[in-house]
């Protein structure tokens, strides 16, 4: 991605809705819940074993090359930026835009502890502890200062630990760097064909890398850097595309989903917690049940938040959020007008 032309960004203040951020965190939702499914539901930790050894599951396998470690870089990296934009914002309408923020990301922490009732291992109660300790960073320090920050943490997290929980706060801070320097702007209007290339050429070797080391790649460093690397293939490609005309066919499945974002994180997640409790699919041989289930439901929620966006300004949790944040309601319905928070 820093490949990508950065440009002087937007001015302090300016809250411009990013269609490419939207439909990319969709993009991103899709690919952690056919992660988030799998471990929810447990599928397969009972199915029985063939001459002393675990039966090999080629969609699970499959999963491994393409999914595992590819779309949570992603979604740290939006999450980093968002971080970025609504402080960004909250510096034009707020007089501690600070204690804006600290409200947000304590809110955040609150429905990620609240979620783990249903899924223990979610990552919202981790974003918002780690985004309270980088906060600092991002409110005081020079943008240039956070940018380089977060690209030395997130090297050092990945060439050491292979990238996992210890990569969070290097990401986050690149990606409030990236969105104070443009990067937002550059993904939404300039594609750029090398970027795609130099990824692709080193996605080969880094699968070849990963292929040395069995199991799930988030506990290798081989599937950890290979993930970062295909992230930044999948970025860089699908900024690519919007610049095409696929950006109609890729804004109609991801932008809805995208700008529900939270709300669909916490709905299937509790959908796939269900699951267990319906059918026995522990004893499964395969993990296709479950990615078969976990591609309807995003469909299911592409549309469901199509229709909702209709009539409703934000999703129901993300429309929590923002007044725990603000300390007072904001529009929820489209068209209703309310006063510009001051806390």
């Amino acid at each position: 991605m820093s490949t990508l032309a950065l440009t002087a960004g937007p001015a302090t203040g300016t809250r411009q809705r990013w269609r490419f951020l939207d439909s990319l965190r969709g993009f991103a939702v899709l690919g952690i819940l056919l992660v988030n499914g799998i471990d929810i539901t447990q599928v397969g930790t009972a199915r029985p074993i063939e001459g002393g050894a675990v039966l090999t599951d080629p969609v699970r396998e499959a999963l491994y090359l393409t999914v595992q470690t590819r779309f949570v870089p992603i979604f740290v990296l939006l999450f980093g930026m968002s971080l970025w934009m609504v402080l960004d914002g909250a510096r034009a309408r707020a007089p501690r835009p600070g204690l804006v923020m600290v409200r947000r990301l304590a809110g955040l922490t609150i429905i990620g502890g609240l979620l783990m009732f249903a899924y223990p291992g979610n990552v919202l109660l981790e974003y918002g502890i780690v985004g309270l300790l980088m906060l600092p960073v991002v409110l005081f320090a020079p943008r240039w200062v956070t940018l380089c920050a977060g690209a030395v943490l997130t090297v050092a997290a990945y060439a050491l630990f292979g990238g996992g929980l210890t990569s969070v706060p290097g990401l986050v801070l690149l990606g409030a760097g990236a969105a104070a320097f443009g990067l937002p702007r550059a993904l939404e209007t300039s594609g750029r064909t090398v970027a795609v290339v130099v990824a692709a050429a080193l996605t080969g070797p880094a699968l070849l890398w990963q292929h040395t080391t069995q199991g799930d790649p988030r506990f290798s460093t081989p599937g950890g850097i290979a993930g970062l690397v295909m992230a930044v293939l999948y970025v860089t490609g699908l900024a690519l595309l919007w610049r095409t005309r696929a950006r109609t066919v890729i804004a109609a499945a991801f932008e809805p989903l995208g700008r529900m974002a939270l709300s669909n994180y916490v709905g299937a997640a509790i959908v796939m917690a269900l699951v267990p409790q319906v059918v026995d699919v522990g004893g499964l041989t395969s993990v296709a049940p479950v990615v078969v289930l976990s591609l309807a439901l995003i469909v299911a929620q592409s549309l469901v938040s199509r229709l909702w966006l209709a009539y409703f300004a934000y999703g129901p949790v993300e429309w929590l959020w923002r007044t725990v944040t603000w300390l007072r309601p904001v529009a929820f319905r489209r068209g209703e007008r309310r006063p510009v928070p001051t806390p």
